[in-house]
């Protein structure tokens, strides 16, 4: 998989590419990601990628051009386009599960007050990852990416993905290792046994009790 992310701020990515299961990834040549500076796109000498907003207004508003000329540079015919943007569609498990199976995803990160309303002819889809405001697209662009990223084939293992947490739309089990007993605190008697059909019951009754707990939502 190939992912391109069109931000005005790429200096933001340099722990977040070289640090953990994306950095494997790429080392591996699982997936591929490039930044791309959209000032690099614009055609005012100065750099300039935002201006104010015609009929008045707070704030600065992202140009359409530079937008369009930087996802030119990297569209194919199999490219699938995404905005981020808080009005989008709500990013989740499920949708990071359907764009593993892209073959070249784009991502633009949103900025400033807002963008110019045109550049919306020219993505597939906006997204958002929750309610609340950020001051750019830049950290929704990496939560997509790593949420993508980890559920290639060959990233992490198999048996990691099937155990986590939304599988069946429930939260994942407990997990307890060394020591035994801390502070007066054991670890249940059932995980100690060797049952392993005890164990996946006891699990399996514990992803249904947290969720129930936790993700009411979820139910």
């Amino acid at each position: 998989m190939r992912i391109d992310i069109l931000t005005l701020f790429p200096n933001m990515f340099d722990g977040f590419l070289n640090e953990s299961i994306i950095k494997r990834a790429r080392e591996k040549g699982l997936v591929e990601i490039n930044i791309i500076n959209i000032r690099d796109f614009t055609p005012y000498k100065n750099g300039q990628v935002d201006d104010y907003a015609y009929g008045g207004g707070s704030g600065m508003v992202l140009m359409c051009e530079p937008v369009y000329n930087a996802i030119n540079s990297v569209k194919t015919d199999n490219s699938k386009i995404l905005l981020t943007s808080p009005r989008g569609n709500k990013f989740n498990q499920k949708k990071a599960i359907e764009l593993k199976n892209e073959t070249h995803l784009i991502i633009v990160c949103g900025h400033y007050e807002g963008f110019d309303e045109r550049i919306l002819n020219f993505v597939n889809e906006e997204i958002s990852i929750g309610d609340y405001v950020l001051t750019g697209g830049e950290i929704p662009s990496m939560v997509i990416t790593d949420a993508v990223t980890r559920l290639i084939d060959g990233v992490i293992t198999k048996e990691s993905l099937d155990s986590e947490s939304f599988n069946d739309d429930l939260l994942d089990y407990p997990v307890y290792t060394k020591p035994r007993e801390f502070m007066g605190m054991s670890v249940p008697e059932v995980l100690l046994n060797g049952n392993h059909k005890k164990i996946d019951e006891y699990r399996r009754s514990e992803r249904i009790r947290l969720t129930s707990k936790y993700k009411k939502d979820m139910e």
